[in-house]
C-alpha cells in the first residue's frame, strides 16, 4: 500500500506528465468554424480549428490584390504615383465601395487606401486592369501566385471577391499564408490597414467632391496592438477577417472564416491573438558575430572566409526558459578545395535543455579553385622570397 504522501507524489507526477501532452490551445474558445493562428516571423500555427477547410473569402480576396500591388511596385511595373483611370465596368462595381466614376483618375498610392481602408471593390477592379490590362488577366496572376505560394486550397474568380461563385474559395491556412507574405515582404502596407479615417477627393466631370474612407478593421479601435489588416462579408462567406497584431516584437496573424456575425468575427480574433500572446515567446540570434576563416587544402587559396546564412528564429509557447538557449558551431578544422561560394560549410545547431531546436546554414563565402602545378611554384617561390 502507498503512504499518502508517496500517493500525492505518483498523482502529481501523472498530473505533470498529462498537462505536459496537452494541446496548448486547450483553453482557447471560439465560435466561428474555421480559424487559424500563426507567428508571423516563424509561420509556425499556433492554434487552428478547420483551417484547410474551403470557404468562400469575400473581401479577405483582396489581400491576394494587393499583394500583387506590391510586387508591381517593387518590380517597377507600376508607381504609387501612376494615375489610374476607372473604367466603366470598374465602377460598376456593387457590394463595398468608394463611389469611384467612369472616367475618374486617382493615384495608385489612393487606391491602395480605397482598397485596404474601405474594401473598395471598384478601386480593386481598377488596379487590377491598370496593372494586367483586365481583371480577367489579373485574376490569372493572382491564381499564379497562389499556386506559387502553396496555396493548395485556393482558386479566385475575381480580385474583390464579390463572386458568390462555388469555384472562388480558400482557406484560413491560405488566408494566412498570402497574409504573413504581404505583411513580411512589405510591411509598408500597415501604414494603410492603420488608418481609421482619411478623406479622398471625387474629381469627376459633375465636379469636385469629398468622400471620406472609413475603416471596416473595427478591432483598430478595440484592441490596441491591431495593425490590421482585411475583413470580409458576403451572405454566402457570413463574416471573415484576417487580423494582424503586434506586440512586445511579436507579430502575430489570425484568421477567421465563417463567422456568423461581425461581433464574432472581430471577438474571435482578438481572442486568438489575445492567446498568442499569452503564450508565445521568441528566441533570436541575428548572427551578427564574425566567423574565423577555415583553412583550405590544395586550393589556390590558404583561407576561405565564411558566414551565416541568416538569422535564427524559434518560436515557443511551452513558456520554456529561453536564456538557456546554446549555439553549437559545426565547423571542419581544414576544408578540401574546390570550394564554391553559397555553398554548405557547416552548420550552427541551437539546443535547448540537450535538444536541438533549430539550426541556421554555414555557407563559404567565396569560390575557392584546386591548385594546380604553377599555383603550388608561385607558393614555393614566394616563401623562398619572403
Amino acid at each position: 500500500m502507498l503512504s499518502r504522501k508517496s500517493f500525492l507524489a505518483l498523482f502529481l507526477t501523472f498530473a505533470l506528465l498529462f498537462s505536459a501532452v496537452l494541446p496548448a490551445n486547450a483553453n482557447v474558445t471560439v465560435s466561428s468554424p474555421s480559424v487559424i493562428l500563426i507567428e508571423s516571423s516563424t509561420g509556425e500555427v499556433i492554434y487552428e480549428v478547420n483551417s484547410t477547410e474551403r470557404r468562400s473569402p469575400a473581401s479577405i480576396t483582396k489581400i491576394m490584390t494587393l499583394l500583387l500591388t506590391f510586387e508591381a511596385v517593387e518590380q517597377g511595373k507600376v508607381s504609387l504615383t501612376d494615375q489610374v483611370s476607372v473604367s466603366e465596368h470598374a465602377s460598376s462595381m456593387g457590394g463595398s465601395q468608394v463611389y469611384l466614376a467612369a472616367g475618374e483618375v486617382q493615384t495608385l498610392d489612393t487606391m491602395i487606401k480605397c482598397i485596404a481602408v474601405s474594401s473598395g471593390n471598384d478601386a480593386s477592379v481598377a488596379v487590377a486592369e491598370h496593372i494586367a490590362g483586365s481583371e480577367e488577366a489579373f485574376v490569372a496572376l493572382m491564381n499564379e501566385r497562389a499556386a506559387a505560394l502553396g496555396m493548395v486550397d485556393t482558386h479566385f474568380e475575381d480580385c474583390c471577391g464579390l463572386s458568390d461563385s462555388d469555384n472562388h474559395y480558400t482557406s484560413a491556412k491560405d488566408v494566412a499564408i498570402m497574409s504573413r507574405e504581404l505583411t513580411t515582404r512589405y510591411p509598408d502596407i500597415f501604414n494603410y490597414t492603420t488608418i481609421w479615417m482619411e478623406d479622398i477627393t471625387h474629381e469627376t466631370r459633375q465636379g469636385t467632391s469629398t468622400f471620406t474612407l472609413n475603416s471596416t478593421n473595427k478591432l483598430l479601435k478595440q484592441y490596441q496592438w491591431t495593425t490590421g489588416l482585411k475583413t470580409g462579408s458576403t451572405s454566402k462567406a457570413k463574416y471573415c477577417f484576417a487580423a494582424t497584431a503586434s506586440k512586445d516584437g511579436i507579430d502575430l496573424i489570425a484568421v477567421v472564416m465563417g463567422a456568423p456575425d461581425y461581433k464574432t468575427r472581430f471577438g474571435d480574433a482578438q481572442t486568438l491573438l489575445t492567446y498568442g500572446f499569452g503564450v508565445c515567446d521568441i528566441y533570436i540570434d541575428e548572427n551578427r558575430d564574425v566567423l574565423e576563416d577555415l583553412l583550405v587544402e590544395g586550393g589556390t587559396e590558404d583561407h576561405v572566409p565564411v558566414r551565416y546564412q541568416g538569422e535564427f528564429r524559434y518560436l515557443d509557447t511551452a513558456g520554456s526558459d529561453l536564456s538557456a538557449v546554446e549555439k553549437v558551431l559545426e565547423l571542419p578544422e581544414t576544408v578540401r578545395a574546390p570550394l564554391e561560394e553559397g555553398t554548405e560549410a557547416g552548420r550552427a545547431r541551437y539546443m535547448l535543455n540537450g535538444v536541438e531546436i533549430g539550426s541556421v546554414p554555414i555557407l563559404y563565402g567565396m569560390d575557392v579553385e584546386k591548385a594546380g602545378y604553377g599555383d603550388y611554384l608561385r607558393k614555393i617561390f614566394g616563401i623562398f622570397l619572403l
